[in-house]
């Protein structure tokens, strides 16, 4: 098994790069955070996972242990491939996939492409005892800040934004700063809207 690979990037797109180690080079298939986070043709080291199929042999490679690790608990839900689990990667961080299921935010998690309602609620069921283990997902924080961002988009509903608009704010402000109160959470997002 291919545990990790150090050596010189030498192609670099949003779905794979090639890294160059000792004349051989490897491709590896890669999420948009991955992507974002390698650097212009210098020295990489990549975490991998070997994907094994009768048909195809293919390498992910993860800019963190943390991403490749969310990566293998997603690919052990029945339903859930690697190409699916990439796209949830590149959809969301590793940390955001981590409180979404956590929080048993179904919806946040269905908004990825190619996941239904059912592999949602799956992906829920068989791994929110394992993130919470593995990781230490405080579920009190989790459901608290879920509680709070819900109550934030209600009121900046009814001041009449779009929930659209103003989730990506509201989300912005948790990330930054997580255990902001209500009230701040809802002054903080007028002033960005």
């Amino acid at each position: 098994m291919i545990t990790q690979i150090r050596g010189r990037l030498v192609e670099k797109n949003p779905t794979y790069a090639v890294v160059d180690c000792n004349g051989v080079g490897y491709l590896l298939h890669i999420s948009l955070h991955t992507f974002s986070a390698l650097p212009e043709e210098e020295s990489v080291t990549l975490y991998t996972h070997l994907s094994i199929r009768e048909d195809a042999h293919t390498l992910f490679g993860f800019s963190s242990k943390m991403e490749r690790e969310v990566f293998l608990l997603l690919v052990s839900v029945s339903g859930v491939g690697p190409s699916t689990a990439r796209t949830m990667l590149s959809s969301m961080t590793a940390q955001e996939i981590q409180h979404a299921i956590a929080s048993e935010d179904v919806k946040l998690i269905q908004s990825v492409k190619g996941i239904g309602a059912k592999t949602a609620q799956r992906i829920i069921v068989d791994l929110k005892d394992k993130i919470v283990k593995i990781f230490g997902v405080d579920e009190v924080s989790v459901v608290q800040n879920n509680t709070n961002k819900e109550e934030a988009l209600s009121a900046l509903e009814v001041l009449g934004f779009s929930r659209k608009q103003a989730e990506k704010v509201v989300l912005n402000i948790l990330k930054e700063t997580p255990d902001v109160s209500i009230e701040k959470l809802i002054k903080l997002a007028l002033k960005n809207l």
